[in-house]
């Protein structure tokens, strides 16, 4: 049996050392917190010191680099140069630099040289400094979300931080290998910069769509010609010589349809475009026999002239489609049913068969979703967004 004192000894060390497990837990329980709330109060700062520094009233590409080398120049042991690298690219569409690839350039070299370079293959593989080389990933997919192609100079920046054997420099070599070959590989080729005219962008939209006949031609009106006009705007109509063909062929008592708006994006710009169409053209009936095994009455439509017009068709158009006949497609500078009634007016100059037939215009469409068009004296001004 253990003796009283030794008992009683044995049960205060033991109580005690609980009373410090306790209060040691407490006291970590306390310091995470403490972290937590720290980490917070940091993020908070960070946040404000980001938008402190790109808050200027010009906001040019010259302004975006003075910062960019003020922080350089500033913080020599880049303190925070992610964060701040993520902020500076938050605010770039606002710069209007998220295509020029010397700001790209710019953030690279923020990143300290020769520190984080992997000094053997773990370190190469598992992502030495996982979260600098994510966001020099992240800049290299900014880039090829923007169309920017990276040169070898932005090899060697990332060269000199990373090393050869990182994933930005992987990244990098896919980009420099694929995005020369798919720059110039689209039918419709654009300027760069897309012009921010409406009227220009109408018209590069128009060739887009047209292109299927290259005996399109796109005509230029402008409402103020017609008497009886409301709304001043240009008007861009395209038809080609088929399309007038087609039309006379019409019969007078089926009806044309104006529709729209719909849309088609020209990169990052949209341009809102109209449709004059007409009813689908049928498909003749084929011929019906009572009888698949009767074989007394065969007609070849090689020599039976009148077998040949009941099977044989001609070839359908690239205006004649199932879900209806183009007839001419337009673009005008306030997308208003005034100016598209102006555009059928100009049309009839050129087309007498609109005379006879009677134009219709509607919300509804078998093309797919339009854009519903409003009258009212706001949007009657309103031009082509992007």
């Amino acid at each position: 049996m253990l003796r009283p004192r030794l008992l009683s000894g044995v049960l205060a060390r033991w109580t005690g050392g609980a009373d410090r497990l306790q209060s040691s837990r407490n006291f970590g329980v306390s310091n995470f917190l403490l972290k937590k709330a720290d980490d917070s109060e940091q993020e908070e700062q960070k946040q404000v010191v980001a938008k402190s520094i790109f808050d200027v009233k010009e906001k040019n590409k010259n302004s975006y680099i003075d910062m960019v080398r003020k922080f350089n120049e500033r913080n020599v042991l880049k303190r925070g140069h992610v964060e701040f690298i993520y902020a500076a690219m938050k605010h770039m569409d606002e710069f209007g630099v998220s295509k020029d690839l010397e700001v790209y350039k710019s953030l690279i070299d923020i990143f300290p040289k020769g520190k984080m370079i992997p000094r053997n293959m773990f370190q190469a593989e598992f992502q030495h400094y996982p979260k600098h080389q994510q966001c020099a990933t992240d800049i290299l997919e900014k880039m090829e979300q923007n169309g920017v192609i990276p040169d070898m100079e932005v090899e060697v920046m990332l060269t000199n931080v990373f090393g050869k054997t990182a994933h930005p420099v992987r990244k990098f070599m896919r980009m420099y290998y694929w995005m020369p070959k798919f720059n110039n590989l689209s039918p419709w080729p654009l300027p760069k910069p897309v012009p921010d005219d409406p009227f220009e962008l109408a018209k590069l939209a128009l060739q887009r769509i047209t292109s299927v006949d290259l005996l399109t031609k796109i005509n230029t009106f402008d409402s103020k010609d017609l008497e009886d006009s409301l709304d001043k705007t240009w008007i861009l109509s395209a038809q080609s010589p088929l399309q007038k063909e087609i039309l006379e062929r019409l019969p007078s008592d089926q009806p044309l349809y104006v529709e729209g708006a719909f849309k088609i994006w020209l990169r990052s710009k949209c341009v809102q475009y109209f449709v004059l169409r007409g009813k689908p053209k049928p498909y003749k009936p084929r011929p019906t026999m009572d009888e698949i095994d009767d074989v007394s009455n065969l007609k070849s439509p090689y020599i039976d002239e009148e077998a040949a017009e009941k099977t044989l068709e001609p070839l359908r158009t690239v205006h004649e489609q199932a879900e209806g006949t183009i007839i001419a497609i337009a673009a005008t500078g306030t997308s208003s049913k005034d100016s598209l009634l102006s555009w059928i007016r100009f049309l009839q100059k050129t087309n007498p068969p609109l005379d006879r037939i009677p134009v219709l215009f509607s919300m509804t469409s078998p093309f797919g979703q339009v854009v519903p068009v409003n009258d009212s004296a706001e949007n009657q001004g309103q031009r082509l967004s992007d």
